[in-house]
């Protein structure tokens, strides 16, 4: 019998599952089925296929060489699936909503007017847009709950299976509210992370390395009272009222400077200059609507900063 009349959707969901989460349990949690049933499947996986995917490593697993060839297919298959089911629920014809999952890089910079002109345009595909950390967010592209990720490019092991397209470049900088004390100052001590409280990205988040990469270039001491997070939100909030330094990609916070209501410190951050674009699957061919609004987005960014 045909290899590929053997393999079912089950099959798919829990190799995919698995490698997203790097983990039985976890993948069985999320799929709302047993630890031995979700073995059993990807067992019976690598018995059509007469390959190993996946090995132990540790209290994990890892995917074995054949089985990160093959998770980009079993990806693009899900996706296929799932929009096919998603189109027959849509008795109005309005062709499968455009899933988008957008980091702090893009969301007050390209993603409003980008949508708002898809709104505009009156096209029929729906939109959907969540935010999160990069990694969730690249995993979930790579399981297609999402259609495309659009943010910093990712480091070169976190984009296996997928394609990036740059779109423009973004830098770090270090920001403080207008009615800080070192608001519009010409120059900062070696000492001004020392001296202040201080909002630092995670690490595993993408613009640490270049965090620690100028902090090291520029002799900066290290901040004594830093708080990591990855939420715009609460940055915003921080520092406009408890008068802390916030360390983050320009692109977030490019309507305050712009505005006024914050102010960039005079801290060299050209090396950490990187590119920003659309993360999608390798390989795979998007939907229409999901095209569609890509277009809307090059559009957008080559209005914006002129490339």
């Amino acid at each position: 019998m045909d290899i590929s009349r053997r393999i079912k959707i089950r099959h798919l969901e829990a190799f995919v599952e698995v490698a997203r989460q790097k983990s039985v349990g976890r993948a069985a949690a999320s799929l709302g089925l047993t630890q031995p049933a979700v073995t059993r499947t990807i067992r019976e996986l690598e018995g059509i296929v007469g390959q190993p995917l996946v090995t132990r490593d540790g209290r994990g697993i890892r995917l074995s060489r054949q089985g990160e060839t093959f998770l980009a297919h079993a990806g693009r298959s899900l996706a296929a699936v799932r929009g096919g089911i998603s189109a027959l629920s849509d008795p109005a014809g309005r062709g499968p909503t455009v899933r988008i999952g957008a980091l702090p890089t893009v969301s007050a910079t390209i993603m409003p007017e980008a949508v708002a002109r898809h709104l505009e345009s009156g096209h029929p595909s729906r939109l959907r847009v969540v935010t999160g950390e990069n990694r969730v967010l690249l995993d979930q592209l790579r399981k297609a709950d999402l259609d495309l990720v659009v943010g910093r490019m990712p480091a070169p092991d976190l984009l296996e299976g997928l394609r990036f397209e740059p779109l423009y470049r973004d830098r770090v900088v270090f920001v403080v509210a207008s009615n800080h004390p070192l608001a519009r100052t010409r120059r900062v001590g070696l000492d001004v992370l020392a001296r202040h409280p201080v909002l630092v990205p995670p690490e595993g988040s993408i613009i640490h390395p270049f965090v620690e990469r100028v902090i090291i270039e520029q002799g900066l001491a290290r901040p004594l009272r830093e708080v990591e997070t990855v939420s715009d939100s609460f940055g915003r909030a921080y520092v406009r009222e408890k008068q802390a330094i916030w360390i983050i990609s320009r692109g977030v916070v490019a309507a305050e400077i712009e505005s006024g209501q914050f102010c960039e410190l005079p801290i060299d951050t050209a090396s950490t200059l990187g590119s920003v674009g659309l993360v999608t699957r390798g390989g795979d061919d998007p939907h229409e609507g999901t095209a569609a609004f890509a277009d809307t987005l090059r559009r957008v960014t080559a209005e914006r900063f002129g490339v």
